[in-house]
């Protein structure tokens, strides 16, 4: 099995194998500071949405990313707690993976990679109290606490799974610039101290030559 990374192909025995080591080599460079059953989360979750019709719902234009407003709605007005649970899982596991991997992708749009973080670590910090309500809930309400109070850490982690090899131009730079004023990502402003850019946070940033 082979597994896309920035453009070139990498032979890795499972794809699962293949997150599992990246994400953890990720999760170690951005220091990550998540327990065992909150990485197998995220590597499940991205093994899982590698495949098209487990991220995408079908429409009739075609196969689509529901917006998260309208995922939202599902889980204000789920009809029994159960339902509830499971549509704030899929607004949190959607929004982690589409601002961990498609966060390039947002520079010409409204919503932004801000808007998916937001979203994200609120979906999963209800869920979390949702669960802490029963005694059989509780552990997984753990796992559920930590995505939300490091949702922005984990997206750099991921940005870093998804950029792995990834040659930046200058439309990458301002982008990164516009990611760090937006979030306050740590990996961001690490990247572009790489690149020879000293960000300002009110006045811009200083190339370095």
């Amino acid at each position: 099995m082979q597994a896309m990374s920035a453009g070139s192909l990498v032979a890795v025995g499972s794809l699962r194998e293949f997150f599992r080591d990246a994400f953890h080599a990720a999760s170690e460079r951005q220091r990550l500071d998540i327990d065992e059953q909150a990485e197998q989360y995220v590597v499940n979750l991205l093994t899982m949405f590698s495949r098209a019709d487990a991220l995408y719902e079908r429409t009739p234009e075609g196969l689509r990313i529901r917006p998260l407003a309208h995922m939202l709605v599902d889980a204000l007005e789920a009809p029994t707690a159960q339902a509830r649970q499971r549509s704030l899982q899929r607004l949190g596991d959607v929004s982690l993976f589409v601002a961990g991997f498609f966060a390039r992708s947002f520079a010409r749009k409204l919503i932004d990679i801000d808007y998916h973080i937001a979203m994200g670590g609120n979906a999963y910090s209800a869920l979390a109290d949702s669960m802490q309500r029963s005694m059989q809930g509780r552990c997984v309400a753990a796992i559920y606490m930590q995505l939300a109070k490091k949702f922005q850490r984990l997206v750099d982690a991921l940005n870093d799974v998804s950029e792995m090899s990834y040659q930046h131009t200058d439309a990458d730079i301002l982008r990164l610039y516009e990611i760090w004023m937006k979030t306050g990502s740590r990996r961001a402003h690490g990247l572009l101290n790489k690149l020879g850019v000293q960000p300002v946070k009110h006045g811009g940033f200083r190339r370095e030559h």
